[in-house]
């Protein structure tokens, strides 16, 4: 540590750290522009000079290292006297339009200009004119004029996004921010250039002349998106969500959010945004009062309760409802004792269920990634599955993670990746399985028995030697890998790898309730007759509850999804969108409050626990979730549902936070009673462990329930060839993956939203004979789809990426498979 005086206040900083590091500890503040805590430093703006006894000059504060016993001065007249000869000398070409400029009151130049400006400029020249930029639906760089070369949204481009979007050319007055060749900025966290202009060069396209800040409230929330939980600020005018900005928490997302955070506010006022309840009648769809909507739900559930029985009443929720809508669901199902509930609904293989000792989650605190000395990550398509967590592991490779890929292509993850390897689908177990016995041999420890005769490739070797490098591993199942028609084995093979190298493993997960969905138990009880997502669309019910979801999109055979649906007596679908593909099958829709209209809890992929309040009122006759299945639950006459208040639910989910393991006890112990949610069912487990949310050291909970051990029981190594036979991999685009992203417009212009299409290698495409082909006919089972195609050598040999989740594919089956292209005609 060195010792330095700043301002007269000594105050101790490591070695090697610079004046500004020294002000900022001692809470000094020195103006600034260029210099940002999460990027290098680029001393390009100059306005943080600073006096520094026996130096000559003033020197600037964010890139004069700091020495023993060194004494500086930040508001001395001559540091003063410096800063504000720089801020005259930023604004001779800086144009004097704040009164219409967006960035207006939030704007760094305008609030020191106020401290160090002057009344006149001294100069008398034009200013200079740069021509705007076009960089994308989500970036306005209309006035760049105002841009100062500060250089932040280069540095970000290259420090936290991976890629060099923006850059400056030109020399002097004669400089400019531009993007390479005039593409767009398509990089998926490219909003955060936004917030670190530090004038109002880069402004939100979307937000742009919609409202000033200080017209602006303010509410803190959860981006519901995927698995990280981002702190947000959703920020509203007359009841109307404006912005979303990020909130900074270095725990979870730092000071950033990803664009799909961002930007899918719009998708709030989409035209289809359903406002009233509406009841099918004569194949007509007519508004009702809720009154009456629920008169016909409560009747149309009793009877087919009566006459078929409970357990052919079925729920799908989604994994991005609240905490408390995923549980108030299971309790309602359990209280018509029915155990036919699930939120896993891009899951094929449940294999696993009845072997887990806990809720699968990542495994470690989020802001332990950059402690890695390896990461080994399968199936994931990270950067754009998992924006944020992304960037995170980007810094930690640049710091000497070696991050290890298996996947049916290789990504470009815009970081060293030590080993990357590209395998069709039907091949991941037995790699991994050779992954397995290759660690074996390298540790000189015996391989199970089951696999003497396997012989590791020297992919499977090199895999293991760079896994085996360092003490502090991990390995991560990203989504692909979790909807995988063979995740279990996997899960099971890469246990047995972790066990024997010392590893840890986890999940990552898909939704904000990937966790959460598992400790409200809104899946079927283990030993239990309750059927999970896959069954309850192979074997029909009678009738479905479907929370959230539009079935085409959301599941992971949409084609049975909609075959199930339609065979079904009636279908009630909760929902904030009322969507051609909910109205072709559903009876009555219930108008349903997004994230930004209702509070609620989200259990991040580390297990955290993390709560926020509506920031708008309900938009038309909407209503929260939680809140209409409470008034469900009552007319129904289940007990225990009478919550005035969402943290009331909060606490009961809580407190009955279960791990998915519990299992049916024998009749004779159905003896007691309750008046609980669920109760009828509930009283007859047995529960493993229970806990409430107490609070861990590092801010997370459910400590005891969070693991992802499971009973061993190891899969048989099968070495079929599979030569020839093209598997479809399929992921969720970055801008599908729930209704609001999918309805937000800027998003849906993007790049990413834009270019889908069939990708495969030029060795398949040749070996198809579809060279100069530009669109194919995909098949798959029964069902077919026409898509361009695109080559792309990263993919595995055998491989086809399809995507899913859009409405190009809604005709194709499994996410999964095999299938065939031919030439469209």
């Amino acid at each position: 540590m060195v010792e330095v005086e700043i301002d007269g206040q000594k105050v101790s900083v490591a070695e090697g750290s610079m004046v500004m590091h020294a002000a900022n500890a001692a809470g000094v503040y020195v103006p600034h522009f260029c210099y940002h805590k999460k990027l290098s430093i680029a001393a390009s703006c100059r306005m943080c000079l600073v006096e520094v006894e026996k130096a000559p000059k003033a020197l600037p504060a964010c890139a004069t290292p700091v020495t023993a016993g060194m004494k500086v001065h930040t508001h001395s007249k001559k540091a003063v006297d410096a800063q504000k000869a720089v801020m005259e000398f930023l604004l001779i070409n800086h144009p004097l339009d704040c009164p219409i400029c967006d960035q207006g009151g939030e704007c760094q130049l305008q609030d020191l200009a106020v401290g160090y400006g002057h009344s006149m400029s001294n100069y008398r020249e034009e200013k200079r004119v740069v021509f705007h930029k076009h960089l994308g639906p989500l970036i306005s760089a209309e006035e760049m004029s105002r841009c100062i070369h500060c250089t932040r949204c280069v540095r970000f481009g290259q420090e936290v996004g991976g890629i060099m979007e923006l850059g400056m050319a030109g020399r002097g007055e004669h400089s400019q921010i531009l993007t390479f060749l005039g593409q767009s900025v398509d990089s998926e966290l490219s909003g955060n250039v936004i917030d670190i202009c530090p004038v109002g060069a880069l402004t939100s396209k979307p937000f742009r002349y919609s409202a000033r800040t200080w017209e602006l409230t303010r509410r803190r929330s959860v981006a519901p998106h995927d698995s990280l939980g981002s702190n947000i600020v959703v920020q509203v005018k007359q009841d109307r969500v404006k912005r979303v900005l990020p909130f900074e928490n270095e725990a979870v997302n730092e000071c950033w959010i990803s664009d799909r955070d961002r930007f899918s506010y719009e998708g709030l006022e989409a035209p289809d945004r359903l406002l009233v309840p509406m009841i099918k009648q004569d194949n007509e769809w007519r508004e009702a009062s809720w009154e009456s909507a629920l008169d016909y739900i409560t009747h149309a559930l009793s009877d087919i309760a009566q006459k078929h029985g409970p357990e052919s009443i079925g729920m799908l929720a989604s994994p991005s409802s609240t905490l408390e809508e995923l549980y108030l669901g299971g309790a309602l199902m359990r209280g018509l004792s029915s155990e036919n509930i699930d939120f896993r609904l891009r899951q094929s293989d449940f294999s696993m269920d009845a072997e887990r000792t806990g809720v699968p989650w990542i495994g470690h605190a989020i802001d332990e990634v950059d402690s890695f000395d390896a990461l080994f990550i399968i199936g994931s398509f990270l950067r754009k599955d998992h924006p944020l967590l992304s960037a995170r592991v980007r810094h930690a490779a640049k710091n000497g993670t070696r991050v290890l890929s298996m996947h049916a292509t290789v990504e470009d993850w815009l970081m060293p990746v030590s080993v990357q390897q590209a395998l069709a689908p039907h091949r991941w177990v037995d790699h991994l399985i050779e992954v397995l016995v290759a660690c074996a041999g390298q540790l000189q420890q015996p391989a199970p028995a089951m696999y003497h005769e396997v012989e590791p490739s020297a992919e499977a070797r090199a895999l293991a030697a760079a896994l085996l490098e360092g003490e502090n591993r991990v390995i991560w199942l990203g989504n692909t890998a979790v909807q995988h028609p063979q995740y279990g084995a996997i899960l099971q093979v890469v246990q047995a790898i972790a066990h024997l190298t010392g590893a840890r493993f986890g999940v990552i997960g898909e939704a904000a309730n990937s966790v959460g969905g598992y400790l409200a138990t809104a899946l079927p009880v283990v030993g239990s007759r309750g059927l999970n997502a896959v069954q309850m669309i192979a074997q029909p019910r009678k009738a479905y509850l479907l929370h959230g979801i539009e079935p085409s999109f959301d599941l992971a055979d949409p084609v049975a999804a909609r075959k199930a649906l339609g065979q079904a007596a009636t279908v009630i679908a909760t929902t904030a969108y009322a969507s051609p593909d909910l109205m072709a099958v559903a009876d009555c829709l219930l108008p349903i409050a997004p994230f930004t209209e209702t509070g609620g809890s989200f259990i991040n992929c580390e297990g955290r626990l993390q709560s926020f309040n509506g920031a708008v009122r309900p938009a038309g006759q909407a209503r929260p979730g939680w809140k209409v299945m409470r008034v469900l639950g009552s007319l129904l006459g289940i007990p225990g549902f009478d919550f005035e208040n969402v943290e009331q639910v909060r606490q009961r989910a809580l407190s009955d936070a279960v791990a998915p393991t519990l299992q049916a006890a024998p009749a004779k112990a159905a003896t007691t009673s309750s008046n609980r949610p669920g109760a009828g069912l509930r009283r007859n487990l047995v529960r493993k462990e229970a806990i409430t949310a107490q609070a861990i050291p590092d801010g997370r909970h459910f400590g005891r329930l969070l693991n992802n051990q499971i009973n061993e029981q190891l899969p048989v190594w099968r070495a079929h060839p599979w030569s020839g036979v093209l598997q479809r991999v399929a992921s969720v685009p970055i801008y599908a993956v729930d209704a609001l992203v999918r309805r937000g417009t800027a998003l849906q212009k993007t790049a990413d939203a834009r270019n889908v299409a069939v990708r495969l290698h030029g060795d398949t495409i040749a070996r198809l004979g579809l060279e100069g082909v530009d669109r194919v006919r995909v098949c798959q089972q029964e069902g077919s789809a026409v898509l361009p195609l695109a080559r792309d050598d990263r993919m595995a040999a055998d491989a086809v990426w399809v995507p899913a989740a859009l409405a190009a594919v809604a005709t194709l089956p499994d996410m999964f498979g095999p299938i065939t292209l031919e030439a469209a005609k």
